[in-house]
């Protein structure tokens, strides 16, 4: 062994990773520092849940120090969104119906990150089921953000946020099908990237052909490790439909100045953003670009936002209320859902076929018209999330800016423009408001994941917000 690194928990992924090839560290050394961080940090956040057995998790890093390596991420601890279900790690989905539930089988996302030397410590808490940007369930309660432990982390990736930014693990797994990837790296000052749908492929089981607003993608500090863990997780499986590209797809690169932003704001007021979210977003984009020699040009509403959000609730609540209606005429299992899911089982079963078709009309034609917007952009930006991280007490904001929430979701509508699309976007910190971070999200033409992520590596090279400024600590 050489010199231990000073702070290991505080290097990046591929920092470490190239810390254990050339034995600076050692798994185990790795591992004993991890669960040492979990155990100081953790019972204030409540981000990682599930946690294995320390001493066999310690087994398993002395077995990956004897072993040849598997791949970039041979010996690094992570913990898996618990959304993904993990061969002998209890999995829920934020349920009591599983509360203690043990797969005997891994996910296609948690094979892959077997498969690339990971060791699986845990999973990261959701809400219940994935639904809604809060991180809390009946099972292990609410996670917090570590710049503020009395706010909200956000989700449904809150747990992998919160434990990325508290460095309790080195990268993460996240999904986001309204914002899941974006709200909560937005709350939590990392980064989070949606990729273009199908890069990643969806878990080959269930619905497969209609199944297109959500996606799995990489979280990270910066993004040189979204880069390497979208390459682990990219690239097509022969029993997903619709799954394009390849891990080499995933490659970052530099971006050249020259590069033409548009800023659509809060979308001519058609979206509630508190004001100084909406001024935090706009002055760090301003100063960022000119520092990078990037033009930001303000644009008007390009499509009506009303019939996105129309569109996309359609589409959505069809989809829930397919995957888990049979929960709503169970009366046994009925009483232990949230009324969130309740909700969207009805409004989707009470849809027309005419009027899901309109939505899916609705949706080509938004499609087509971001293609073309794209053709004069490079990107185009939002921001992240429309209010600070909030109390984490409340279930949702009530109200933004003044305006009431007619809905659970409605407070996330910022997100719907790019689930609704597919297209690539990455979640960039953007600075602090009253001590609390604040994002925004830049979105680039289907299949720009490349394009996209040297973008956020210039973003990152010109301000590092996530290590310029860590969480304080607990």
């Amino acid at each position: 062994m050489t010199d231990l690194p000073a702070d290991p928990l505080a290097l990046s992924a591929t920092a470490l990773s190239q810390a254990l090839s050339r034995r600076d560290i050692s798994a185990r050394e790795l591992m004993a520092a991890t669960l040492a961080r979990i155990g100081r940090f953790n019972p204030d956040l409540n981000a990682i849940v599930a946690l294995r057995d320390p001493d066999a998790l310690l087994a398993e890093a002395d077995a990956a120090d004897a072993a040849p390596r598997r791949g970039w991420l041979h010996g690094i601890p992570l913990a898996v969104k618990d959304l993904v279900a993990t061969a002998g790690i209890v999995t829920t989905w934020g349920s009591s119906l599983h509360a203690g539930h043990l797969p005997g089988r891994d996910d296609l996302l948690a094979a892959r990150l077997r498969a690339a030397g990971a060791i699986l410590i845990g999973k990261t808490n959701v809400p219940e089921f994935g639904l809604g940007s809060h991180s809390f369930n009946p099972v292990y309660g609410v996670t917090r953000n570590p710049y503020d432990r009395s706010r909200s982390a956000g989700g449904s990736s809150g747990g992998a946020a919160a434990a990325l930014a508290a460095r309790l693990v080195a990268v993460a797994d996240g999904s986001d099908a309204m914002g899941s990837l974006r709200n909560p790296a937005a709350f939590c000052n990392v980064y989070g990237f949606r990729p273009s749908w199908g890069l990643v492929p969806a878990e080959p089981q269930g619905e497969a052909f209609l199944s297109t607003l959500a996606t799995d993608g990489p979280m990270a500090r910066c993004p040189e490790d979204l880069a390497a863990l979208l390459a682990t997780l990219a690239g097509p499986d022969p029993r997903v439909p619709l799954a394009h590209g390849s891990a080499a797809a995933a490659a970052g690169g530099a971006a050249a100045g020259g590069t033409k932003i548009g800023w659509l704001g809060d979308w001519g007021g058609a979206f509630a953003v508190e004001p100084e979210v909406m001024d935090g977003c706009t002055a760090s984009l301003a100063a960022t670009a000119a520092a990078l020699g990037w033009t930001v040009e303000p644009l008007a509403p390009p499509f009506p936002a009303e019939r996105l959000w129309q569109a996309w609730t359609t589409l959505r609540s069809a989809l829930i209320a397919g995957a888990r209606g049979p929960l709503a005429r169970d009366p046994a299992t009925r009483a232990q859902v949230k009324p969130e899911l309740l909700w969207e089982i009805a409004c989707g079963e009470a849809h027309s076929a005419g009027g899901l078709y309109s939505a899916s009309l609705v949706r080509s034609e938004w499609f087509r018209t971001l293609a073309a917007l794209l053709a004069r952009f490079d990107a185009l930006a939002l921001p992240a999330a429309q209010v600070l991280p909030f109390d984490a007490a409340l279930r949702w904001p009530a109200s933004v800016a003044g305006r009431t929430m007619d809905s659970y979701h409605r407070w996330m509508e910022v997100t719907v423009p790019v689930s609704l699309a597919g297209v690539p976007c990455v979640a960039l910190p953007a600075g602090f408001v009253r001590g609390l971070p604040v994002g925004l999200q830049l979105l680039a033409a289907r299949g720009r994941d490349t394009a996209l992520l040297g973008l956020a590596g210039a973003w990152h090279a010109a301000t590092d917000w996530p290590g310029r400024h860590p969480p304080p600590p607990g």
